[in-house]
C-alpha cells in the first residue's frame, strides 16, 4: 500500500511506538487521526505534526469503553470519512504471575490491547466493508507466540490478539480488506521504568538473542508492514529466527524460555 495521502487512524499515539510512528506516517504523506486517552498529550503531537507540514487530528478515547469507541467512530467518520487503515496499537499490562495480578487490572490487560483492536475494528469495518478496501494492522509482541513465566494475564492478553488477528484474516478472506500482525521485539520505553522489575522476566534467550529497537527503528518498520501487507511481519531479524525455531523445535525453545526466564522462588 502506497502511504502518501492515506488516512490512517492510530491508537496508543500519544507515547512510544505509537507517537513515533505518527511522526514517520506523517514524513510520509499519511492523513494522521491519533487515540489515545490523554488528550494533552495528542495535542502536543498533533501540534508538532502540523509545524512540521502533516496533517493530524486528535480524537481521545478511552478504548476500553464499548460506547466511547462507538462515539468515536462516529465523530471520524463524520469528519473525516472511513480510514484506510487502522493501527491497534494501545497495549497496556504488567509482567505479573496469575497470583500476583490484581482482578481490575487482569481486565485491563485484556482490554488493551484485545478489546480495544476488537471495539475500533467493528465500528469501522462496517465502512471498511461498504467501500471494500483497507489494511487493518495490530501491533504484537512476541510474547503471542513464546511464552515466558511471570507474564500470564500480559501474555493471555497478546494470544487474544493473535487469535483475533487469524479470525478476522479468516472474516475478510473474500474482500480487499488486509490484516496484518506487525510483531516486534523489545521496544525501548519509560515501561521499563514505570514497572519496576519487569524486565528481569524477559528470558535470557530473548535478551541474548533480541536486540533492542529504539521506537524510531519500530515506527519505520512500521511503515514497511503497512506497505508490504504481509500477513506476519516481524522485527528485527532475530526475531523471525526465534520464530523460525519455535517451529522447527517448539519444546526446546520453550524449555529454554521457561528456565532462562522467571522462576518461582519456593523457599
Amino acid at each position: 500500500m502506497k502511504i502518501e495521502g492515506k488516512l490512517i487512524l492510530v491508537t496508543g499515539a500519544s507515547q512510544g511506538i505509537g507517537a513515533a510512528s505518527c511522526r514517520e506516517l506523517a514524513r510520509r504523506g499519511a492523513r494522521l487521526i491519533l487515540v489515545a486517552r490523554t488528550e494533552a498529550k495528542l495535542d502536543a503531537l498533533a501540534e508538532q505534526l502540523r509545524a512540521d507540514g502533516g496533517e493530524a487530528h486528535v480524537h481521545p478515547c478511552d478504548l476500553g469503553d464499548p460506547a466511547a469507541v462507538v462515539a468515536l467512530g462516529e465523530a471520524v467518520l463524520a469528519a473525516h470519512g472511513c480510514p484506510d487503515v487502522l493501527v491497534n496499537n494501545a497495549g497496556a499490562g504488567r509482567w505479573l504471575a496469575v497470583d500476583e495480578t490484581p482482578i481490575a487490572e487482569a481486565l485491563t490487560m485484556i482490554q488493551a490491547p484485545y478489546l480495544a483492536a476488537f471495539h475500533v475494528t467493528r465500528v469501522f469495518l462496517p465502512a471498511m466493508l461498504e467501500r471494500d478496501s483497507g489494511l487493518i494492522v495490530n501491533v504484537q509482541s512476541p510474547i503471542s507466540r513464546v511464552v515466558a513465566g511471570g507474564c500470564t494475564g500480559y501474555a493471555a492478553s497478546r494470544w487474544a490478539l493473535r487469535g483475533f488477528s487469524e479470525g478476522l484474516a479468516g472474516d475478510l478472506h473474500d474482500t480487499h480488506i488486509g490484516v496484518v500482525e506487525a510483531m516486534f521485539g523489545e521496544v525501548s520505553s519509560n515501561y521499563w521504568d514505570n514497572n519496576p522489575g519487569a524486565h528481569d522476566r524477559v528470558p535470557g534467550i530473548a535478551r541474548a538473542m533480541i536486540p533492542t529497537m529504539t521506537p524510531e527503528q519500530a515506527a519505520r518498520a512500521l511503515v514497511v508492514a503497512i506497505e508490504r501487507e504481509r500477513r506476519l511481519f516481524m522485527r528485527p531479524l532475530m526475531v523471525v529466527v526465534l520464530i523460525a525455531l519455535l517451529r522447527l523445535c517448539p519444546r526446546v525453545v520453550r524449555y529454554l524460555t521457561v528456565m532462562t526466564g522467571w522462576r518461582r522462588n519456593r523457599s
